[in-house]
């Protein structure tokens, strides 16, 4: 079976290896301060979804700490001065600030030569008219992509996890931002407590319906981390864990529902060892890869 990855998508872009570098724009979340809820979704850890992203400090300090990280990844034939990047906000909520200083650290970023365009990493209920606006201008220059966490359509599961909002208002802000012709990427979090194959493929088909060409998915594994309410949840009630098997299936009917002109950003993702509780088959990332692989060429 085909897909667009990420991969594919750089490559036949720019002609050349593309990778992302995890930054943090010092932002917090409505979900964390109060202003809608405290503690965040209750799958989030204390990194805010970032656990993997430069620690807050100097731009400049942190995209050469990001570019140290992924400098294994390239091929040696290709110089350091010949890499090429997409800088990620990846932290918490990076459109909810004071949209100056915001601009401000978008455009820092983008005025890097090396770095292709700018992904920022937010909520639906946080795109202001005024960050819109920003974000539209900046991406004449260079492209701009807006990642929003929705994770499930299903408002039982949204409550369940305390994600702060509901579906319609994920619909009015993908709206706006194909409006200000931005680039939407959409996560989606496949084992949420209480889901049934059916709910998790439904939010699959649901994105396969609503998006629009070119717009991207990550399909995201469930991770009960240390220190998140989630954890205290499955500590008084397990609730049921997907296996290796089952997260494989799902992933491969999800690439046959979705069209293939959007992008799969991601087929998986990581949990920090040290946090992670359940599904520890997940700690074997290249098991993980290698089982999903070969079951999406089988298919």
């Amino acid at each position: 079976m085909k897909y667009t990855s990420l991969s594919d998508y750089f490559k036949s872009t720019y002609h050349t290896k593309v990778y992302k570098l995890s930054l943090s724009s010092g932002c917090t979340c409505p979900n964390r301060d109060g202003t809608i809820g405290r503690g965040g979704c209750t799958f989030c850890s204390e990194g805010g979804s970032g656990d993997f992203a430069a620690p807050f400090s100097d731009l400049k300090e942190q995209i050469a700490f990001a570019k140290e990280k992924v400098a294994g990844k390239f091929s040696r034939s290709i110089a350091p001065e010949e890499r090429r990047y997409f800088a990620y906000f990846q932290s918490y909520t990076n459109t909810y600030g004071d949209p100056k200083h915001l601009e401000k650290l978008y455009r820092e970023v983008l005025e890097e030569e090396d770095i292709l365009g700018l992904s920022v990493g937010t909520r639906p209920d946080c795109i202001s008219p005024e960050i819109l606006s920003v974000l539209g201008e900046l991406n004449q220059k260079k492209p701009v992509w807006v990642e929003l966490g929705l994770q499930t359509i299903h408002e039982k599961t949204a409550e369940r996890i305390h994600r702060g909002y509901p579906l319609e208002v994920f619909e009015d802000a993908y709206k706006r931002l194909k409006e200000a012709s931005l680039t939407v990427v959409v996560h989606v979090i496949l084992g949420l407590p209480g889901e049934t194959r059916e709910d998790m493929l439904g939010t699959v088909s649901y994105l396969a319906k609503h998006l629009s060409p070119g717009d991207g998915v990550k399909l995201q594994l469930l991770h009960v981390l240390r220190g998140t309410a989630l954890a205290g949840e499955y500590e008084r009630d397990p609730f049921h864990i997907l296996t290796l098997e089952e997260y494989r299936d799902l992933v491969v009917e999800a690439l046959r529902i979705l069209p293939k002109d959007l992008v799969i950003h991601r087929i998986t993702g990581d949990g920090p060892k040290s946090l992670l509780i359940e599904p520890k088959w997940s700690g074997d990332k290249k098991r993980v890869l290698n089982t999903l692989n070969r079951a999406i060429a089988e298919a």
